[in-house]
């Protein structure tokens, strides 16, 4: 099995690979074909897929803020079962990502998710793919070392129609396992950096930062 970046949307992996989020992800969570043209050629933003026999079977897209020294695991894709793939993609996120915290002389701090909560949303069946169950995904995370931040967490629709994505926990993974809080001022300098890219913000979503702005920091709890 391999592990490829696509940098283009005329990479035929990458029209293999919205088909297939296409298959596992709400409408509201995938960006338009067109639109992923400037992301992927974006250095910033990594998007691997993992090809076994010519087929796009897993994926995974993250990005690293040298500035921060943080990681935001923006999905994973899993499609078959008796791969390992979860293993495979996340063992090969994390070497890179080590890679270039070394690159910027500095050891990753940690890394952001966004993790479904299947005990506050029960519709999402991420078609049918039963390895991407939110309750098996919430465990494995929690093996990771993924802890929940405290907050009621929501976050802008990727279709840009300016509703509210709600059932959803902000999550971060430290590579210190004694670190139990984050600043919150970084938790708004990250969301809002990382929403950027959409125009039209919900309501709920200015609240919510708003409010990380009167906080001095976010506990973090078990997942």
């Amino acid at each position: 099995m391999d592990y490829k970046r696509i940098t283009s949307i005329n990479d035929p992996n990458f029209k293999k690979l919205h088909d297939l989020m296409g298959q596992i992800f709400p409408p509201e969570e995938v960006l338009e074909y067109d639109l992923w043209k400037e992301p992927l050629e974006d250095p910033s933003i990594r998007v691997f897929v993992a090809v076994n026999k010519d087929e796009v079977v897993g994926a995974t897209e993250y990005r690293y803020y040298p500035d921060w020294n943080i990681a935001m695991t923006d999905f994973t894709i899993i499609s078959k079962p008796g791969l390992s793939l979860g293993r495979f993609l996340a063992q090969n996120r994390l070497k890179d990502l080590q890679e270039l915290a070394k690159e910027s002389g500095k050891v990753l701090f940690g890394m952001f998710a966004e993790i479904y909560d299947p005990y506050r949303v029960e519709h999402h069946q991420f078609g049918g793919v039963k390895v991407m169950d939110p309750y098996v995904r919430r465990e494995v995370l929690s093996h990771l070392g993924y802890k929940r931040l405290d907050l009621n967490y929501v976050h802008p629709s990727w279709e840009n129609n300016g509703e509210a994505v709600s059932g959803l926990d902000l999550c971060f993974m430290p590579t210190n396992e004694e670190v139990d809080k984050l600043p919150a001022t970084l938790v708004k300098d990250f969301l809002t950096t990382y929403y950027s890219v959409l125009s039209n913000k919900p309501k709920e979503w200015l609240d919510m930062v708003e409010k990380l702005s009167q906080q001095e920091s976010i506990p973090l709890l078990p997942l």
